[in-house]
């Protein structure tokens, strides 16, 4: 039966209202089942921090400083400079930047003024990132210096009187403008290590007419007081994603959904304490949960963001050392660098009381041994760009499963449907397989001028087809692999997490992706993709042993039929395992 008596027909906010109609069983105590769905703009959120904590430092990026009260100003000299460079509100300001505090000042000061920041992943290819640009018109670009040529447009000959800017206002952003002092002086020496460091972060040479965003910021008024804020419900943010179908979108996501979803999950960690809370941010902006839990969640915390613009070991540990951590945000292969690290250096993590583990699921060796380490929680996290992003949740307690997705935030109503039939009135029967529908203040507006697509992904009555397979036990909810990825062998579907999971048990297997291939009128093959531990001699794992160890805990029609063995295991930059390039290599090695 489903978690919610809710009627099927009731809008999100209706369901939030209807609180009492929420069954939560497993609820920590405190925890409510409904939260407030704020009707009101995210820049109040930094306003409110500068008022009550003007001097609390915001951001530490490498240990340089930003008080909420400079945030705050520096935040209304950006949207100044938008407001005068033509933006509009409803206008797509596009961000192309790693994590830094020109990042936080751009964003808000765009929020400011009722524009719609889109972001972009500064590490994604030249092509993506102008298409993207092209589908959303963002007329107006704020980029890193060494992310100017993604946008630019290289057949543009300005001898000839082309545009390699294609009319659009483009800024720069010099990202060693905010480190400390020390750190620039130190790019500045005459030795190769300080040519390289320069090099990776500023471009030889800037086209002409780029302007310098850190320039234009500092030299900038405030906007005035009485120039007029969005509403809730107007866009805030465009998140790219391959949407519940795997083609390329952007996720329209509204001041309210992002509010909604921050109140859903600092109501899950009551425990936070307002003013005293340091955040370690590494998931980057352009993602959901590093959008979310580091510049909405921590900013309504009024905590400090430790922000770093890349992932490294060394420097987080330095970080932490500096400025401890208390809450972290990241994925599973971040949590164990760090726990490695640490152990190596000999830094205690005793601070981090919390950490939250989302994008993929969190392996129990390294969740025991995060919470060894540190003496605190871990927290596991479902959800999707769709979702602002989370919809579920591990609770902090003796009531949690380990492996689960967790249970529905508050607020938050599901059903498990059939997929080929996906009636929110007609639900499978607990324990047994079917997709995720998601109903909430968190659910996104839809997709960027595709009616067609978002027609598709949100029923009647506003749920979200996830496009995952899950299973229901006991109200926890239990992911079976996402519909997109799943294997169609003979006739049966084979999830693949599941059958990494029984491989990656297997001795002498650091990693492993289970992807589909070409197989006549069977359909697909399962072809299990392996990273040798190391000292794993390359044929001393053979497919017979792979299966006989996996059949152990899956059926015997999803046994990989394949066994490649592979140097590294292609990730992406959050650390998911990217099964369509195992699939593409695979296939490319048959050719």
């Amino acid at each position: 039966m489903s978690s919610s008596t809710i009627d099927a027909g009731a809008s999100p906010q209706q369901a939030t209202e209807d609180y009492h109609h929420y069954l939560r069983p497993h609820y920590l105590p405190g925890i409510p089942a409904a939260i407030e769905v704020p009707d009101a703009p995210l820049s109040d959120l930094l306003e409110t921090a500068a008022r009550f904590y003007p001097d609390r430092v915001a951001i530490d990026f490498l240990g340089a400083t930003l008080t909420y009260h400079e945030l705050l100003e520096a935040s209304e000299r950006a949207a100044q400079v938008l407001r005068t460079s033509g933006v509009h509100k409803g206008d797509r300001v596009a961000l192309i930047m790693p994590n830094c505090p020109q990042h936080a000042v751009a964003l808000y000061g765009a929020l400011r003024i009722g524009a719609v920041v889109a972001e972009h992943n500064p590490l994604a290819p030249a092509e993506e990132i102008r298409s993207q640009l092209d589908a959303h018109g963002a007329q107006v670009v704020i980029a890193w210096e060494k992310g100017i040529d993604l946008i630019t447009d290289p057949a543009a000959d300005p001898r000839a009187g082309g545009d390699p800017l294609k009319g659009r206002t483009v800024f720069s952003v010099d990202l060693s403008a905010a480190m400390p002092v020390r750190l620039r002086a130190a790019l500045r020496l005459p030795v190769e290590r300080a040519r390289q460091q320069r090099a990776a972060l500023k471009a030889e040479q800037l086209p002409a007419g780029v302007r310098s965003w850190d320039k234009e910021v500092t030299g900038a008024h405030r906007i005035p007081s009485r120039f007029p804020y969005p509403a809730g419900s107007d866009v805030a943010v465009l998140l790219h994603t391959g949407g519940t179908t795997g083609t390329p979108k952007a996720a329209m996501l509204t001041h309210t959904n992002l509010r909604a979803n921050a109140n859903q999950a600092i109501a899950w960690v009551p425990m936070l304490h307002e003013g005293g809370e340091n955040f370690l941010c590494l998931l980057p902006f352009f993602h959901a949960f590093g959008l979310t839990f580091n510049l909405f969640c921590a900013v309504q915390k009024a905590a400090t963001q430790v922000m770093l613009p890349k992932f490294s070991v060394d420097q987080v540990l330095a970080a932490h050392e500096r400025r401890p951590f208390t809450f972290f945000v990241g994925v599973p292969v971040m949590f164990e660098r760090i726990l490695d690290g640490a152990q190596k250096r000999g830094t205690s993590l005793g601070t981090l009381r919390y950490g939250v583990c989302g994008a993929a699921p969190m392996p129990p060796e390294v969740g025991a041994r995060w919470e060894k380490a540190t003496g605190g929680f871990f927290v596991e996290g479902y959800g999707m760009t769709e979702t602002s992003p989370i919809v579920a949740g591990t609770p902090m307690g003796p009531s949690r499963r380990l492996g689960a997705l967790g249970l529905p935030f508050p607020s938050t109503d599901v059903r498990v449907v059939d997929p080929e039939d996906p009636d929110p009135n007609r639900e499978v029967p607990d324990g047994e397989p079917g997709e995720l529908l998601v109903r909430g203040p968190q659910v996104f507006a839809g997709y960027w001028e595709d009616e067609a697509a978002t027609q598709a992904a949100i029923l009647p009555g506003g749920w979200l087809r996830t496009g995952d397979i899950v299973r229901r036990e006991d109200s926890f909810l239990w992911m079976a692999d996402r519909k997109r990825e799943l294997i169609l062998t003979g006739g049966f579907n084979v999830y693949p997490s599941q059958v990494e999971t029984a491989i990656r048990s297997l001795e002498g297997v650091a990693d492993v992706a289970v992807v589909g291939l070409p197989d006549g009128a069977r359909g697909e093959l399962v072809c299990a993709a392996v990273v040798l531990a190391e000292g794993t001699a390359p044929d001393s794992l053979t497919l017979e042993a792979v299966r006989e160890h996996a059949e152990r805990t899956v059926p015997r029609y999803s046994l990989p039929h394949r066994l490649e063995v592979i140097e590294e295991m292609p990730r992406s930059q959050i650390g998911k395992i990217l099964r369509r390039v195992v699939r593409e290599r695979v296939l490319a090695g048959d050719e």
